[in-house]
């Protein structure tokens, strides 16, 4: 009995690990896995350590233990972790079975595997034998923009920080549009996906959305996809998606750092959204009306340049919005003014002239 006893329960556990063994195998070609490992082995910077196995994740999170969360929401829960090549991460981890959110992970991860830039958060790997993928990202550790822009205290980031994380976060979308092989459209710039490392340095995330264009298109008709606030106005309404449409959520971003204001949710007294008010009181010159008071104290002349940038920005026709590149360079050329004139005697208001000077020159160009 006692034989019999020891050979049923190792066949039983043997039974066991085979069935194990087949359904990761099965996960693992249900979520593409072929089509990662093809990627991987025809890209020269990627090596095939991309593909984690669920043991690694698994001891890097004790076993995915609740302490190591660091928030989540309907979609799923983020957890942080240490790999054996002892890097700290983020792991996403989704909570339904939805073959969108599989083809936005798998998405994710060709796009990220491809890209590298100092304000674009970094991939170390994906797992892809659970049923649902698992996304391992570098871990940024001072959360996103949205924390520090909307928590209660009366003061928030100082402009000088804001105004740089403005010209990081362009920076990352230039990029993206004009200095890859095949440019890419974000599709939900906001600031709940820009992330700040400990020194409020920029980490542009979340490309589950994100859109490959080829150069010799002019957009994608896609079906609609953002977030209300953000959503650019002229892509809800025709489904053509450009890079315009970035350009237009980075405006919001930009009115989001000067004014302190929720754009999903901020309403004024005449029932207007927060990209409605802000161009109606910038016309009529009333705009110390809605910006940040944080940001009347702290910020110059550039602060009005800056709300006229944001302004074009959100302009409903595509096509009268400046490209990524251009408010790359009018914001650089600002930035640069500033540093120019805490470093030396430039009075204010021949700082003023040279910021407007620069930008009417980028703008044309």
């Amino acid at each position: 009995m006692l034989l019999f006893l020891v050979l049923g329960t190792t066949f039983l556990i043997h039974r066991i690990m085979t069935r194990k063994k087949r359904m990761r195998q099965r996960f693992f070609m249900q979520n593409h896995g072929q089509l990662l490992l093809k990627l991987v082995s025809q890209m020269a910077d990627i090596s095939e350590r991309m593909i984690l196995t669920l043991e690694e994740l698994e001891k890097a999170t004790n076993n995915f233990d609740k302490t190591r969360e660091l928030g989540g929401g309907g979609h799923g829960t983020v957890y942080k972790g240490m790999l054996s090549s002892l890097h700290v991460v983020a792991i996403k981890k989704a909570k339904i079975v939805i073959q969108r959110e599989i083809d936005e992970f798998i998405n994710e991860v060709v796009i990220l595997s491809q890209i590298n830039h100092r304000n674009i958060v970094k991939l170390h790997g994906c797992c892809l034998e659970t049923e649902v993928p698992l996304l391992v990202c570098q871990f940024i550790s001072n959360g996103t923009l949205y924390n520090h822009l909307h928590d209660e205290a009366l003061v928030s980031l100082s402009w000088k920080d804001r105004l740089r994380i403005a010209v990081e976060t362009a920076r990352a979308l230039a990029y993206l549009h004009s200095l890859v092989s095949v440019p890419i459209i974000h599709r939900d710039v906001k600031s709940p996906n820009i992330l700040l490392d400990d020194n409020f340095t920029v980490k542009l995330s979340d490309f589950g959305a994100s859109r490959y264009v080829p150069t010799d298109v002019t957009g994608l008709d896609t079906s609609v996809q953002g977030t209300f606030g953000y959503l650019d106005p002229m892509y809800h309404s025709t489904g053509h998606l450009t890079d315009k449409s970035d350009v237009y959520s980075f405006g919001v971003v930009l009115i989001e750092l000067l004014t302190r204001k929720k754009p999903v949710s901020y309403r004024s007294c005449q029932g207007y959204g927060l990209v409605n008010h802000f161009s109606t009181v910038l016309s009529e010159g009333n705009l110390f009306h809605i910006l940040d008071p944080q940001v009347l104290r702290e910020g110059g002349g550039e602060v009005v340049d800056i709300s006229l940038l944001a302004a074009i920005c959100v302009k409903f026709e595509s096509n009268d919005r400046p490209t990524m590149r251009v408010v790359e360079m009018t914001l650089e050329s600002i930035h640069a003014a500033i540093e120019y004139a805490s470093s030396d005697d430039m009075t204010d208001e021949s700082m003023d002239n040279y910021i407007r000077g620069e930008m009417m020159n980028d703008m044309s160009a």
